[in-house]
């Protein structure tokens, strides 16, 4: 075997996190099976490492490994093929073996090899005894059945392996991305924040009355860079943190109108309409009045950011059979390929990307981890053109 294939090899069977780990129970009980099956008095599952090969699973045997120098599972990896030697004593190329002149005295040897999905020989299952013996071709089914059965439960441990590394590699991108959010957003916020104080100062200065109409433009890019800043932070939360509530008596469409007003400044220059119906009947909810409210605002100023002009946003609510609220928009739609992703953090469709339509994907996570905290969802429909919300409350 060329070194660079052997070096493949045994980069793969590495990749399971088997060697030198306790013996899997399955590994064991289906070595157990082979020696029942095939009345013999060992049985391994083999792994063949580079000096040496080191059994998975075994029964009949007392030790963990042996030197490749003396295995006959080795044979294998060359040929792919189940390996059946019926008297290693009368077999010249085996008959001289440690294991076949000393203990366990092996006689009898027949292994299938253990193939995984990639297609490297990563060692056997075996059967050996220390009779003579023979396969005949029912029983080398069985056995390559049995070698199937070992491949598949190495696959499924690797696997396992491999997601869990996965979960931890996630969580400490998760922490960095968090790390990096925190201290962006603290080195934005302290200078603004300072600026904000100068210009207020400023703007109480008689004497710079003239210049009203520079200070005020910056102060309000001022006041929407901090938003901006609380923004990424309210949505940047860790996982794990509660978002407290401060439950109070309220009524839905006091919410909606709310909502509506923060909103004007942008739909008003974009040539949107936002309306709101009047409801039928009236209700009081308890929750959390500023973070429902942003919610609800979030919800209208996605379905203003993405209406073309001279569209419409409606709001509406309802009491019954649970209290919702509803925003409708004659917009662009969302693809139903987007929609499983809309909540993610920071996603942001392919409309918003090739439109540059403002915002770093956070407002539907935050309006959905808010109403979550009620006990609620919002669920997003959109057939063509348009896209419904709806916000449902306990």
């Amino acid at each position: 075997m060329r070194d660079v294939d052997e070096e493949a090899r045994l980069s793969a069977l590495y990749s399971y996190g088997v060697l030198d780990t306790p013996r899997p129970k399955p590994l064991d009980e289906l070595t157990q099976l082979g020696s029942s099956v095939f009345d013999t008095t060992m049985s391994t599952v083999t792994l063949v490492d580079r000096e040496r090969q080191w059994f998975a699973g075994r029964t009949g045997l007392t030790s963990d490994e042996t030197p490749r120098s003396m295995s006959f599972c080795a044979e294998t990896i060359p040929t792919r093929t189940t390996l059946v030697v019926s008297d290693a004593r009368a077999d010249a190329h085996f008959r001289d073996y440690p294991n076949v002149t000393g203990e366990p005295h092996i006689r009898f040897y027949a292994g299938a090899p253990l193939i995984d999905d990639d297609g490297f020989v990563l060692g056997t299952f075996c059967v050996k005894d220390d009779r003579p013996g023979d396969l005949g071709p029912r029983q080398q089914e069985a056995l390559e059945t049995l070698a199937r059965q070992a491949g598949g439960h190495l696959s499924l441990m690797r696997s396992r392996l491999m997601l869990a590394e996965l979960g931890d590699e996630l969580a400490r991108a998760t922490q960095r991305e968090e790390d990096l959010v925190a201290t962006i957003s603290h080195e934005l916020r302290t200078p603004v924040t300072a600026i904000q104080g100068y210009l207020e100062l400023l703007a109480e200065d008689e004497g710079l009355a003239g210049y009203d109409r520079l200070v005020e433009p910056i102060y309000r890019n001022g006041q929407r860079l901090v938003g901006m800043v609380d923004h990424l932070l309210t949505g940047t939360r860790p996982v794990d943190a509660p978002l407290l509530l401060h439950r109070s008596p309220a009524e839905l469409h006091l919410v909606l109108n709310a909502a509506v007003q923060a909103n004007a400044a942008l739909a008003e220059p974009r040539g949107v309409e936002v309306a709101v119906e009047r409801p039928t009947e009236a209700s009081v909810v308890s929750v959390d009045i500023a973070r429902i409210t942003q919610a609800v605002q979030q919800l209208v100023r996605n379905a203003i950011l993405f209406t073309p002009a001279g569209g419409k946003v409606t709001l509406r609510v309802v009491y019954a059979p649970v209290p919702a609220i509803e925003v409708s928009d004659t917009g662009v739609g969302i693809p139903a390929d987007e929609l499983p992703y809309v909540f993610q953090r920071f996603f942001r469709g392919r409309h918003a990307r090739r439109q540059a339509v403002p915002g770093v994907g956070l407002g539907l996570h935050i309006a959905q981890e808010a109403v979550a905290a009620h006990g609620g969802r919002i669920t997003l429909s959109s057939a063509g053109n348009g896209t419904t919300a709806r916000l449902t409350l306990p």
